[in-house]
């Protein structure tokens, strides 16, 4: 009898022990390998003959490839986007930007929108489905990443309100933006990472120097006149870095607050003028 994806699914996660999330990661890859969404497997498909190429995908995941490289696409916020090498792959944790420009602006909704450091347009194009009245710019010095991120931004019907620039953080920014997002590279050069981001995901996109602050101290002198009054910027922080940045942040006349992700753990900081 032929192996059902239910059988496959629970063999699969066993030998991916390695994973954080072994169980996920093979329902997604054979939801992938069937051509439909994890709820789809899991509500009627978990009986259905396990599809040949299942093992192929498999194989690349216990190579360590990301799963996100092999499926082509990741989920973030409210919205899915296409990934692939060359763009770091957006994490639940960067929802924390999010969730903080949510709150600051409850009563009024951001208008314009920076996301420094975009990547496959990830934060921006979150909060452009936020916010539908909102338009941005998304910044990078990636040419891969922003081919994503303009094929995000079209996939998601968003070309009329996002806009793209090659560039170095804000040198090429003249303006003021209601909300400023960033997740900058954050890791120490000698700092251990798992296989599939370290040998996988754009190093320049991890790394900023022997302390993970390099980036920062650039960002945090330009910030000041990156935000409108009555704005602020959201900028994704590693878990013990918050004084650090912080630090360098008010040194720029700006005020700073904290915020947690869900696992409660610094993740964000808060930047007002």
């Amino acid at each position: 009898m032929a192996e059902t994806a239910r059988q496959a699914i629970a063999a699969a996660a066993t030998r991916l022990a390695f994973s954080d999330t072994p169980r996920l990661d093979a329902e997604l890859l054979l939801a992938h390998a069937l051509g439909v969404g994890r709820e789809q497997l899991l509500l009627r498909h978990l009986d259905d003959p396990a599809p040949a190429n299942f093992a192929a995908l498999l194989d690349r995941r216990l190579a360590h490839e990301p799963v996100a490289y092999i499926t082509g696409c990741r989920d973030f916020w409210t919205i899915s986007l296409a990934v692939g090498p060359g763009a770091l792959i957006p994490r639940p944790d960067s929802e924390t930007l999010i969730e903080a420009a949510v709150e600051h602006f409850a009563s009024r909704a951001p208008m314009t929108v920076l996301d420094l450091g975009t990547g496959p347009g990830t934060l921006l194009l979150a909060a452009l489905a936020e916010w539908p009245d909102a338009a941005g710019v998304g910044v990078d010095t990636s040419a891969a990443a922003l081919d994503y991120a303009r094929g995000n931004a079209e996939r998601l019907g968003m070309s009329g309100r996002a806009g793209f620039i090659e560039g170095d953080w804000a040198t090429a920014i003249d303006r003021r933006f209601d909300l400023v997002l960033c997740n900058p590279p954050y890791v120490g050069a000698g700092e251990a990472l798992p296989a599939e981001v370290r040998d996988h995901e754009p190093a320049a996109a991890l790394f900023a120097g022997s302390d993970g602050l390099d980036d920062y101290r650039v960002i945090a002198a330009q910030l000041r006149t990156l935000i409108t009054p009555g704005g602020m910027a959201a900028i994704e922080i590693g878990a013990t870095q918050a004084a650090a940045v912080a630090t360098l942040l008010t040194a720029q006349g700006l005020h700073v607050t904290v915020r947690r992700d869900l696992a409660g753990r610094d993740r964000c900081l808060i930047a007002t003028p």
